[in-house]
Formats: structure tokens, sequence, C-alpha cells
């Protein structure tokens, strides 16, 4: 049984839920509840009237749910943010919290398959309920949806070549463990580089495996029609892909293209940014390393 203690310390907590401004009794959504962390500072800051509603699609989550009646613990991917919300009967909230990425928890438990320090069966599922994962990925896809898969989630220059190997190496025999996964790829990871580049293979299955980048857009595109007017959302991301998607939604409501200008040459954009791009300092990254590549935007629905 998974229990909170083995869940890290949530980054940029204070910044993260400060960012909310959080009223008391407001509605807010934690749509990365994980170990709980971030979802437990809301509730404090919230009076006997506000609400805390939380989405987490893994299974082990649901063991961190906080007694507290003013919490609700949903487990579903957060792309169905609104349908869930309209099911619980909430129309509109006041703010909306996500910390992007792999959970501590995942990457600690080595037969989830999520990180490169363990021996473990190619698996990466966030939700463990569904069927795609990283070992039909690795032995099913073809040659052209595998280099596509590295190039455009590990940003991998030598996408081909990686694709060709393990189509290669797959004839031979499938691929079902991540120590079988490093032997094939063994000469495309120079020993001072390993780390870095098995990261970046890593992070592109996974983001396949579990549609990431098209679940955050899905996710995206609703906030603006769930937040009230000057309801905030504050967003950690992790690596550029993520950011970049963030960054630009705030910015225009797009993810490609620029916003329409009116006759007058205005721009009518649904979200304003707040503050600056905020980072961790030194020590919360000396104390958690996952920190070091937290990225956190916060933004105000007009």
């Amino acid at each position: 049984m998974m229990t909170m203690q083995q869940y890290h310390n949530p980054v940029l907590l204070k910044e993260t839920v400060d960012g909310l401004n959080i009223i008391e009794n407001g509605t807010y959504v934690d749509v990365t509840f994980g170990g709980g962390g971030h979802s437990k500072e809301i509730l404090k800051r919230l009076g006997k009237d506000g609400r805390l509603i939380a989405f987490d699609q893994d299974q082990d989550a649901l063991l961190n749910r906080i007694d507290d009646s003013r919490f609700t613990l949903i487990n579903e991917n957060f792309r169905y943010v609104k349908r869930f919300l309209k099911f619980h009967g909430v129309m509109s909230i006041d703010g909306i919290l996500a910390d992007f990425g792999v959970s501590s928890h995942q990457f600690d438990v080595p037969e989830r398959g999520f990180s490169t320090r363990f021996e473990s069966n190619l698996d990466m599922r966030m939700n463990q309920q569904e069927q795609l994962s990283a070992f039909h990925v690795v032995n099913e896809y073809d040659e052209e949806q595998l280099r596509q898969v590295f190039w455009q989630y590990g940003e991998l220059r030598n996408a081909p070549a990686l694709a060709r190997t393990i189509i290669a190496a797959r004839k031979e025999n499938e691929i079902i463990t991540s120590e079988q996964l490093k032997t094939v790829l063994k000469k495309y990871l120079p020993p001072r580089k390993e780390n870095k580049i098995l990261a970046q293979i890593y992070q592109a299955i996974r983001i396949e495996v579990n549609q990431e980048i098209e679940a955050l857009k899905e996710f995206l595109l609703q906030t603006p029609e769930i937040l009230k007017k000057g309801g905030r959302l504050s967003f950690i991301s992790y690596h550029s892909l993520e950011d970049r998607l963030v960054k630009r939604f705030i910015r225009s409501g797009m993810f490609e293209g620029e916003p329409e200008k009116d006759v007058f040459g205005n721009v009518s954009v649904p979200l304003k940014k707040i503050g600056n791009l905020i980072v961790p300092s030194h020590e919360e990254i000396k104390l958690n390393n996952r920190a070091r590549s937290a990225k956190l935007r916060i933004a105000e629905k007009l």
C-alpha cells in the first residue's frame, strides 16, 4: 500500500497557492492532486464555505484523499475537467492549480517504469487502466511513428536512427524491460551524456503513452470557460513543450497563429498574465531535486 509519506514535498508550494489569490468562500480546483500537498495548502486558506475539487487519474493518489467536508477527489484525467465539474454541480470556479508532469511517487516506484534509475518492465502509464503502455509504443509502433515520437516529444536530433535501431532489434526479440531498451540503444548513449539522452528518450515515450500534449491542450482550452472573471490559474511546467503551450495560451488564448484584431487593432484574449515567470530558489532545489526544471506561470481571467 502506498502512503502519503512516499510523496515528496510539492514544488513551489507557497508561490503556486499565493498565485491563486484565494478568497475564503471560493471554489478551487487542483487538477494534479498527487500527494495532496498543494490541496492541503489551499484548504488551509479556505473558510468553512469554501470548496476544493481535485483530479488525479492515478489510482495510487486516491490513497491520499483528504478527510475534509469541503474536499472532493475525482479519479479522472484533467482533460475532462469541465465535464466532471458539471457532473458535480460546479459551473464556474475561482481558481485552478496544476503541477504538470510525473509525480515524485510515480518516479520512485520501480515497477511503474517512469525512472531511468531502475530495471523494470516498460510501462509508464499514469492511468494504469489504459491499454497503451511504453511496451506497446516500443514494440508495435512503426518506424515513422517512433521517429515522430522521439523528434516531437524528446526533441532528439537522431530520432530517425533511434527508430531504425529499435525496429531492427525487436525483429529478433521483443523489448520488454528498461535494461533491454538501454542495451538496444547503447551506441547512442555516450557515458557523459547517457542520463540526459535517456531522460529525453523516456520523456518522449511517456508523453506518447499518456497523450500528455493532447490532454494539456484540451485542458487549457477549457480553463477560460470554467474560470469566473478575475479567477486565477497557477500552472507549473517541467519541460519546454509544456511551458511553451502554457505561455502561448496565456498570451493569446491559442497554440499557434495570432488572435484576430478588431477594426481598431485590438485583440480579444481570455487571460492576462500576472507577474513574471517564477522558478524555485537554490534552497528549494537543494531540498527537492525535482524542482530544478519547474516554471510557474500565473494568469487571470479577463
